[in-house]
């Protein structure tokens, strides 16, 4: 059987992140992806200029119309712009019983920011608890806690105990925006945290790093490993993406990661 994820997220018309990212991340690691588009942004390596939201009956039609018909044996969310995108993606994927990992998308690597203020909170009452993983990088996990951005290992760690105990089953806290020559994820579950440590690479070629860990940790979950085997997985990958990022030369600003960097050159 084709291992199948479907990624409900953003479109970035510059195709570094959002849903051209997971569908090529899927793609990359051998996984068949669909796709539920969220909202249309204007948008390239340098900023957003646009965002248009898809009506929520829209973004129902969409889940409805790939879970009704295809196998699907994990789901990725990422861009959820509004409260109201949020109950109808938890409403539409209610019965799904596969596992689930959620990228709270809040602010694109622009700067611009991607999730209203009234959004995080629906966030947190209604995806959260559903997820099996949850993907905040250190300044999202911030927001969701109401706290300051970590700025050490431990204090990411905690954090990310603490987005546990907000009925997360699984938190990887990543480690992107942190400083110093080594890059640290922490996988955090009830059962305690494991680091995955990584050479921090000199690039600005980072657009859609956080799109693309999760769903190729999605991908992975789609083809059966474990949560471990699928974090540690995707984390080796995107380190490789990461690093032959500069090879690429997309763009004027922060440009994409290189997702078929075992592919081609």
């Amino acid at each position: 059987m084709t291992a199948t994820a479907l990624t409900i997220a953003g479109s970035d018309s510059g195709g570094g992140a959002g849903i051209q990212a997971d569908l090529k991340t899927f793609s990359a690691l051998g996984v068949y992806g669909c796709s539920v588009i969220t909202a249309i942004t204007a948008q390239n390596t340098r900023a957003v200029t646009a965002v248009h939201p898809i009506p929520t009956d829209v973004i129902a039609a969409q889940i409805a119309a790939v879970l009704d018909d295809i196998e699907v044996h994990a789901i990725k969310i990422g861009m959820l712009g509004a409260p109201e995108l949020v109950t109808c993606v938890a409403e539409a994927i209610a019965d799904f019983q596969g596992p689930v990992v959620l990228d709270p998308v809040m602010v694109a690597k622009s700067g611009d920011a991607l999730l209203p203020d009234n959004a995080v909170a629906a966030l947190t009452e209604h995806l959260v608890p559903r997820a099996a993983l949850l993907t905040p990088n250190l300044p999202e996990a911030a927001r969701l806690l109401g706290e300051a951005a970590a700025e050490t290992d431990a204090c990411a760690r905690a954090q990310g105990e603490r987005l546990c105990r907000l009925d997360a089953s699984a938190v990887l806290m990543k480690g992107g925006h942190g400083t110093g020559g080594t890059c640290v994820d922490w996988l955090v579950t009830a059962e305690g945290a494991q680091a995955f440590s990584a050479e921090r690479i000199d690039t600005t070629n980072t657009h859609g790093t956080g799109c693309t860990l999760s769903s190729a940790i999605a991908a992975g979950l789609a083809q059966g490993r474990s949560m471990t085997e699928a974090v540690e997985r995707a984390h080796g990958w995107l380190h490789g993406a990461i690093r032959a990022a500069d090879g690429l030369e997309i763009g004027h600003g922060h440009g994409p990661v290189h997702h078929f960097h075992e592919v081609w050159t």
